[in-house]
This record gives C-alpha cells, structure tokens and sequence, in this order.
C-alpha cells in the first residue's frame, strides 16, 4: 500500500495526473486518475436546483461555488492522503448534465437564468421542430428553448450572441473557448455524424423559419464549435486557473479534453462507445443506449438521436421511471418485518427478494404491475399511478409478485429498444448494466438480457461514473497513440483485465418477458383510468 501511496503522490507532484469534474444534478464530482486511468484522490460539492418563476434553474453563484468548493475538496483529500498539494496536470475534463439553455449577450453577461433539462416548456417548439426536421427533438433539447422563447417573444432573443449548455459553459470560463463535445453537442441541436458536426441542411431550415423575424444573428453564429473525443479544446488560462483553484497553486497552461454531457461521460466509464455496443443506466429512472453503424430509418418519438465522444450515432430511450415502485414495496416488507422484531439487513432483503423472483412462473402468475410515479412519454404518459393488479384466479405468491415488479421495471424501455431491435433491426452485440437495479449479482442482469434478447455484462468495478468517465477522455486526449480509436483506447489502456460477468438470454426467460410484455400493453388502459380516476 506504501509503494502505491508513493507512487500516487509522485504522480501528482510531478503534473502527471488528468482532473475529471461533472455537474450531475445533485452533486459536483472531481475526480483525479494516474497515468493507467485509475482514480487517486476524488473530491465533491452536493447542490440542488431552485424552482424561480416556474423555472427549474442553478443561480451563476452556485455554478461557480460548487466548481471552486468541489475543487477544495479534492485539495483536500490530496493533502490528507498523499501530503501534496496540486500545481500541475496532464490534462483536465468538464462534463455536466445535457442540454438546457445558457444564453449570452456581446457583453457575456447571461440573458435569462439558466434553464437546466428538467424544464418541460417547450412543447410547441418540440412539435414545430420535430415536424419541421423530420427528425425527433426531444423537450430538453437547447434548441427547443431557444425557439421557445422566440414563439414567446422573449425579450432577449435578439440580444443573443452565443448559446450552450452548462459543461460548455465551464469549460469556456476556463479556457476562454467556446466549443463543445459533440455528444453534448447532439443535446443542443442535431448532429451529422458524417462530419461531426451539426445537421447542415437543418441548420439552413431552421434560419428559414425565423427569418421574418429578422435577427441579427444566423443560427451557426450563436452555437458552440463542435469537437470529437481526443481533439485539442484549448488550455486553462490564467483567469481560469484562478477561477477554479482560490488557492492560487494551480498553473495555467495545462490542455483541456472537449466538453461532454453525462451520457458521453456514462458510455465512456462503461466502455459502451464502440458500434453494436451500449449500456442500460437503471435506478430511480432508467435509459438505454445503442451505439449505432447507421441512422435509423425514420422518426421515432420514443427515441432520442445523439452520439457518442467519437460523434457516431446513437439511439437513446429514456424513461422515467424504474425501481422508485420496487424500492417502495422492498420498505413496506421491511417494515413488516421490523413489526414482528426481526433486524433487516437492506443489501440481504433487496438480494433475498431479486432471488426470489428467479422462482415464478413464466407468466408471472398472470400479475400486472406499474411502476409509473411520473409520467412516461414512451407509453403516452402525463402522470403516472403506481398500480398493482390481478385477476381473482391469478397465481398470486411471492416469487411471481417480485418477478412482475422486477419485469414492469423495464416494461417502458423494452418499448422502445423494441423499435431498435425488432424495426430497424439493429444488431446489438453486448449491453452493459450499471445501476442499483444490478447490485443484486445476476438477478437485474438476467431481466435485463430477456428484455431485450441479448447478452448483458456488468463489470465488477462499476466504476467511478461520470466524472471519471471525463478524466478519461482528458487522459485519452494527451496519452492515445497517432491514429488510436477512443473505443481502442478504452479496451486496450482501461478496461484490459477488468472483470465482469457476462450473462446470455435464455429462451424461456424471453418468451416469459414477451408474454408479460402482452399483458403490460393491454393494461395501460387499466393505468389510464387509475391517473383519470385518482387524483
């Protein structure tokens, strides 16, 4: 433990260390890797967004508090566990949750607080621009916002001189760079993947639309510039070195990776950037995403079109919600339990119970469930009941009761990776799990893979998440060899001999998931009614 302490701080005292920060929702995280990728040291600053007038928003203080306090802390810990201090780095990564609207005036001074993705104002823009592109733009996209506004007729919509999302935005206070990932980027507006850059004709359409309104501004002139994993993205300037670090220790000078969104960062921390790969992130909601090797044929409202760091195409189904139902009945025979005096263990109760699930029928009993806390827009959804239901000569016992709850987990995105697999018969070769719903070992995986027919892996080290997956790319940037693929690199110099365990649908698990899956669709009347019904 003595040789790798040292080696850790030698590392970081020498600058050869690569720094990761991503603004997630609820917590900045800073995490710092040596030369083989591995985190040393990790610092963060926990936050919560503010409703302002309606609008869910982070004040310009809190941004930039939470980037210096998150910072702090990893100076922190560095001290503590190494006794060195920071002056010097290889290279620095920022990521952020996508879209959203940051807009700027000549002076950079922000026009309107910022508008982070939770905000669902934008239908109208949606559906005028969705019809418009012929292609789906999803409500938390910034360019919906920004057409919003103009449908609005926001004040400020002239003055705009640039506009970008909250990882951009950092990024350009460090570096005085306006540019962009081109995975966040695909959350602004859509991309071409051909060039990597945004959708060229789209471009021209959507200056088309707003040309009687005679801006001063074309669409390309307000947009950041956009750049694939691994290219240069500026350096830190003196301005931002102090900006970041108060302590004034901390060099300019030191280069910076593209700016990502945290789905670039989550496909990148589990090796999910390489075509007919992806990865399914399921907690309290639960997305999948497919790295694809060509664009779909059509437009799906299902399904989200981004890219990956490398700027290939990716289908994205999110929904809403996942194991928020499941947790809530695990608590109730918690609490049942504890009446009758007995010590729960949490981790042997969730684990007891998945296991438990392996034991039903392969109807599940002819039970129906619905974990919809929220509304979910796959299946059509404004707001959602939880719903549990059964027929009176339904097999109703404990191990088809926990496999329906398990099963109704992923009901909404197996309908849409359904579109993927079964419409545009898109190949996907492995997906990989990470999220509370696999902490359970096998049981979350095997639901998973009979879901959606293939083989699911989920690797030992769920690894550090998003702001490791940041550090990544920003070591990736300064160590990849002339010529070498991010999804190269990745196997090669970060996930070689990590394990993990791999586990192959079976039959009989699938053809029980499509039976359930028949029930499911029937029942969403039954769902409907208990949201029209319970207010």
């Amino acid at each position: 433990m003595g040789n790798s302490i040292d080696n850790a701080k030698t590392v970081i005292e020498s600058g050869k260390a690569a720094l990761g920060i991503e603004f997630g929702s609820t917590r900045i995280k800073a995490v710092l890797i040596d030369e083989t990728n591995q985190p040393i040291a990790s610092g963060s600053y926990d936050w919560e967004n503010q409703l302002v007038d309606g609008i869910w928003t982070y004040s310009m203080e809190e941004i930039i508090k939470g980037l210096q306090g998150c910072y702090a802390d990893l100076l922190k810990e560095v001290k503590k566990e190494y006794d060195a201090e920071i002056t010097n780095l290889c290279s620095i990564g920022i990521s952020a949750m996508m879209h959203g609207y940051m807009a700027f005036d000549k002076e950079d001074q922000l026009l309107v607080p910022f508008r982070t993705w939770r905000n669902t104002m934008t239908e109208e823009a949606v559906t005028e621009l969705t019809k418009l592109f012929q292609f789906s733009i999803p409500q938390r996209w910034s360019i919906a916002h920004l057409y919003q506004a103009i449908l609005n007729g926001e004040e400020h919509v002239p003055q705009i001189t640039y506009f970008t999302t909250l990882a951009g935005y950092i990024h350009w206070q460090l570096t005085g760079e306006k540019v962009l990932g081109v995975g966040d980027a695909a959350g602004m507006f859509p991309i071409d993947s051909d060039i990597c850059d945004y959708n060229q004709t789209m471009i021209g359409q959507f200056d088309e639309l707003v040309a009687s309104k005679a801006f001063p501004w074309k669409l390309k002139e307000l947009l950041p510039k956009v750049l694939a994993a691994g290219q240069a993205a500026g350096t830190l300037t003196e301005a931002g070195a102090k900006l970041l670090d108060v302590s004034g220790e901390l060099e300019a000078g030191i280069p910076l990776c593209p700016p990502e969104g945290d789905a670039g960062t989550g496909m990148t921390a589990t090796n999910s950037v390489a075509k007919r790969t992806g990865n399914v992130s399921a907690g309290t909601s639960v997305f999948g995403m497919v790295v694809l090797e060509k664009g779909l044929s059509k437009v799906y409202p299902e399904i989200d079109m981004v890219t990956n760091p490398s700027g290939d195409p990716v289908a994205m189904v999110h929904c809403n919600n996942c194991t928020s139902d499941l947790n809530a009945w695990v608590g109730l025979f918690k609490e049942f339990a504890e009446s009758f005096g007995m010590k729960v263990d949490m981790n042997e109760l969730f684990g007891t119970l998945y296991n438990k699930a392996l034991e039903g029928d392969k109807d599940c009993g002819g039970l129906l469930a619905y974990n919809y806390f929220s509304g979910e827009h796959i299946t059509g959804f404004e707001e959602g009941r939880p719903l549990f239901v059964r027929r009176p000569d339904s097999k109703f016992n404990l191990a088809n009761f926990m496999r329906t709850h398990l099963f109704t987990c992923l009901g909404a995105l197996k309908t849409g990776m359904d579109i993927l697999v079964k419409q545009e018969q898109v190949t996907v070769d492995k997906l990989l799990g990470h999220g509370g719903l696999f902490k359970t070992e096998g049981v979350g995986q095997s639901v998973l893979a009979a879901a959606v027919d293939t083989p699911v892996a989920v690797m030992k080290t769920a690894g550090e998440g998003g702001a490791w997956g940041i550090a990544v790319l920003a070591s990736y940037m300064v160590h990849k060899a002339e010529g070498e693929k991010l999804e190269d690199y990745l196997n090669d110099k970060v996930f070689a001999g990590q394990e993990g365990s791999l586990i192959e649908p079976k039959a009989e698990d699938v053809e029980s998931f499509e039976i359930f899956m028949e029930r499911y669709t029937k029942g969403l009347a039954i769902e409907r009614a208990a949201v029209e019904h319970l207010a």
